[in-house]
């Protein structure tokens, strides 16, 4: 899930509703890089039905993810928009704060204890709701103890663990921004994609809580210079007001997704079109690595635009095709294909593969934020969760 430019503005206890309504409660191939999906088709595939699963009235989404119960969760992150509470479970028909309003306080004087600026939502193998929180409230730099990982036990709906990361791996202006679990070998990998920089990638030991950076501004992880994509037939662009020069937007690594053994990372830059894949042993070995920028890194060729990343049970990669309002996937002989295009998919942001084979996608319309058109705010309410079937499930390990 992707970040906007910064503006110029630059038991539990008591639950609070967001407006919401619900509508319906591997192997990588060797050889050279695949050739890229051609944008608005299906392959000579009969294209899926797009479902609506809710909507949004009140603050932009921009994760989701599914439990293996079917229980659903989203998040809100904190750019600008009033934000009651920026994790929340969909029930009944509404988001409502997860696991409490006071947990969602963004409280800096004790940040370690709080949720400030979450990014992103994920269930792991073990039932377990982690929730990615950058430590970062409208821009301002994260204090110490606010860039953090956070477990939720789904089973007793109570924060079970949280992970500092220190300001060596993620300082005040970095911007982690999503994760993916591999508790089999004991391993978590998050993305950092702040503007700023450095861009690269972290690791954390899951037992001892130790984390490292990789890839830190090496060219797979880092923007592409210049690069100004068009979305909905405009040029994606840092616009923040009528008189500021356009600027590119500089997003490094941003969507991530990991392989249904472990053994490779996958991961994209979000101001590029192409998708690379790392060893995951071979980030592991850069914890003692002072060289841990040279992580051998391979290049898995044009997919088009996107922000976020999920991999199936089946080992096939998926992302957002976000020039195209598409939703691509690379198979596993190594090529890939638009599986779904539709004009409803404006800015497909978070995706996260469900138990009832479906693929889960949040359509957020990032891209009409004020930041990006000359300081008015072009979006139109409500935001969505859409899903559409996949026929696989999800690669938790």
């Amino acid at each position: 899930m992707s970040i906007p430019a910064p503006t110029s503005h630059t038991g539990p206890g008591r639950r609070t509703v967001l407006g919401l309504s619900l509508v319906v409660g591997g192997a990588l191939a060797a050889g050279a890089a695949p050739a890229a999906a051609r944008p608005g088709t299906g392959g000579g595939h009969h294209q899926p039905r797009l479902e609506t699963v809710a909507t949004f009235d009140g603050a932009m989404p921009t994760g989701v993810t599914v439990s293996r119960s079917g229980r659903i969760f989203v998040n809100f992150p904190r750019w600008g928009d009033d934000v009651p509470f920026s994790v929340a479970e969909i029930r009944g028909g509404k988001a409502v704060a997860y696991p409490d309003r006071a947990v969602n306080r963004p409280d800096t004087s004790r940040p370690e204890r709080h949720f400030l600026g979450v990014q992103s939502v994920v269930v792991d193998a073990a039932e377990r709701l982690w929730v990615v929180d950058t430590g970062r409230v409208e821009w301002a730099d994260a204090p110490h103890g606010g860039p953090k990982l956070v477990a939720i036990d789904l089973a007793t709906d109570r924060v079970v663990r949280t992970i500092l990361l220190p300001r060596s791996v993620a300082g005040p202006r970095s911007f982690i921004n999503d994760v993916r679990f591999d508790l089999s070998r004991g391993y978590a990998y998050l993305t950092d994609a702040t503007p700023d920089g450095p861009n690269g990638l972290i690791v954390v030991h899951l037992a001892s809580g130790t984390s490292w950076r990789c890839l830190d501004d090496a060219p797979s992880t880092r923007p592409v210079p210049g690069f100004v994509p068009v979305v909905e037939g405009r040029p994606l662009t840092n616009s923040p007001d009528a008189t500021t020069p356009a600027t590119p937007v500089n997003i490094g690594a941003d969507g991530i997704a990991l392989s249904p053994d472990g053994e490779w990372l996958y991961y994209c830059p979000l101001s590029s079109r192409r998708l690379y894949a790392v060893r995951t042993r071979d980030l592991v070995r850069a914890r003692s690595d002072r060289g841990a920028s040279a992580v051998p890194v391979r290049d898995l060729g044009a997919k088009g635009m996107s922000d976020g990343l999920e991999t199936d049970r089946a080992g096939r990669v998926y992302g957002g095709d976000l020039e195209n309002n598409a939703i691509v996937r690379r198979e596993l002989d190594g090529t890939y294909r638009t599986l779904i295009r539709d004009e409803r998919l404006v800015w497909p942001d978070t995706l996260s593969v469900g138990y009832d084979r479906h693929l889960y996608v949040v359509a957020n319309q990032l891209n009409r934020q004020a930041a990006y058109n000359g300081g008015v705010d072009l979006r139109v309410k409500p935001y969505a969760l859409y899903r559409f079937p996949i026929g696989s499930g999800p690669a938790r390990r």
